[in-house]
């Protein structure tokens, strides 16, 4: 197998799958190429020559333009070519067909809810209301450990810094997106902890909740009694009894909802694990369920594997509203739209934003989009759904989380450790990785780069460990006991 993969016919760079040395010489298509340079793992390598200011093609669209001559065999990275992004966009709507394949549904062991919606955790969730309370959050779910028993999977706490001293629409973020949260299936009881006197209110809460399940969600206000970890106990009591109730079931695949998410990206990423992934959310709404695909930024410069897909005219002025208004949020704030990738991604071989969006959108499969989704909203229509959050691990997979989503798939090439409030399995996109931080990883997609197993074999067998990550199996965060949220923020602080 060549050590390089040339992704479209079309494009004028190839990746390189490991280290490459000057002077060799690699078998491309029909032909052969000579390096002139080293060229890291990951990275690109000029396969035809560019003129100063012609465009670099990769996944077939134009990633960004040569800011000098590069020449076939030269390593093509930061020094040598730029992006294109600058402001907004007038998108053009230009369906195109697309339609998957009719898949039987499968089933996985998940708990069924009253309301019908699946679950594939038994949790008890407690969700500070202002982040006075992280403490006693903290606190309380350490000393409720014993309370676990049965068909109880967890008790567990959900920091944040907010719910105070915030105004306009971030305090209304805020609000929502912690009641968003409680509303989650696999949360089987919520307990709301508030201080008393801070800006969330008891009641505002219950105003955003309307009407709930006054059994599985309860509040605790910790200024109106005298020992809040004894009252706390005997509330958290009661809903380890409500949550004992539920026992697992086999449940349709269709009623699952994948979210999908990268960070630490690296060259590898968008020809082994993102379209892996995409495969997985290509089956997964073959079989009637849903997938959501957030990181509004990184979808920047590839609109054009997305849009075209949009189910219906609504859905198109929906994602290219949520696109421009992204836009203009970074605009507003006086930052450039193209700040992205990070220092990792530049060191795995991504350039510019384009080169790492098209590699992101991989994620998304080949699936119609079937709905846009705003910020702490919940993905209620089958198929493929874009959501509106930014790129931030943290704040996107707990955005992902609010939308519902039982089961994240988290790419990523440079390793991160952290887990959301659902099972977040790691998907690595290089084997060198796998090697070095096992204890990080779930699953490893770099067998496809070390030719030992194609994309729709590895799929499969990713499909495999999320049916069994939905029927209990714990991922590496879930065994370090790792689950954070991230609120996003946008105006003061008073």
């Amino acid at each position: 197998m060549t050590p390089l993969v040339h992704i479209y016919p079309t494009d004028t760079v190839a990746v390189a799958l490991r280290p490459l040395k000057k002077g060799e010489t690699l078998s491309l298509g029909d032909g052969t190429i000579t390096l002139a340079e080293d060229v890291p793992q990951g990275h690109k390598v000029a396969v035809m020559e560019h003129a100063e200011g012609s465009p670099v093609i990769k996944y077939g669209v134009a990633i960004g333009h040569a800011t000098k001559d590069v020449h076939p065999g030269q390593w093509i990275h930061t020094h040598n070519m730029a992006t294109n992004l600058s402001g907004e966009v007038a998108y053009a709507y230009n369906p195109e067909p697309c339609s998957l394949p009719y898949r039987e549904s499968e089933t996985f062991m998940g708990y069924r809810r009253e309301d019908g919606r699946a679950a594939t955790r038994n949790e008890v969730w407690i969700i500070p209301t202002v982040g006075c309370v992280n403490e006693v959050a903290h606190a309380l779910a350490d000393s409720c450990q014993d309370l676990i028993q049965g068909t109880v999977d967890g008790i567990h706490y959900f920091p944040h810094p907010f719910g105070c001293s915030q105004t306009g629409a971030d305090h209304e973020q805020t609000k929502r997106l912690l009641v968003a949260l409680s509303r989650h299936p696999n949360a089987a009881g919520v307990l709301f902890l508030s201080l008393g006197c801070e800006n969330c209110t008891h009641q505002q809460i219950l105003d955003e909740l309307g009407d709930f399940d006054h059994e599985r969600v309860r509040f605790l206000t910790c200024q109106d009694v005298e020992d809040e970890l004894a009252s706390g106990r005997k509330i958290v009591r009661g809903l380890c009894a409500v949550a004992q109730r539920a026992k697992r079931e086999p449940i349709s695949t269709s009623g699952l909802v994948l979210g999908m998410k990268c960070g630490g990206s690296d060259g590898l990423s968008g020809i082994t694990a993102n379209p892996a992934i995409g495969r997985v959310s290509d089956i997964l709404v073959s079989e009637g369920g849903t997938s959501v695909l957030t990181e509004v930024p990184e979808m920047f410069g590839a609109e054009s594997f997305l849009l075209r897909r949009c189910t219906s005219r609504g859905v198109f002025d929906e994602a290219t509203a949520m696109l421009n208004g992204f836009k203009g949020y970074f605009l507003n704030h006086g930052e450039v739209i193209y700040d992205n990738p990070s220092p990792g991604n530049k060191a795995g071989g991504i350039t510019t934003l384009e080169d790492k969006s098209c590699g992101c959108v991989q994620k998304g499969g080949t699936a119609p989009i079937a709905a846009v989704v705003p910020y702490a909203g919940q993905a209620t229509v089958h198929g493929l759904n874009l959501l509106c959050a930014p790129g931030n691990d943290m704040v996107s997979t707990t955005a992902l989380t609010a939308a519902g989503c039982h089961v994240i798939l988290f790419s990523t090439g440079r390793g991160t450790p952290f887990g959301s409030p659902v099972p977040t399995i790691k998907v690595f996109t290089n084997t060198a990785l796998s090697k070095r931080k096992p204890n990080w990883m779930d699953f490893n997609a770099g067998i496809i780069a070390d030719g030992k197993a194609s994309i729709d074999e590895t799929a499969e067998e990713l499909w495999r460990l999320v049916r069994e990550t939905v029927s209990g199996k714990l991922t590496s965060a879930e065994r370090r006991n790792s689950r954070e949220i991230s609120i996003w923020k946008d105006g003061v602080v008073l």
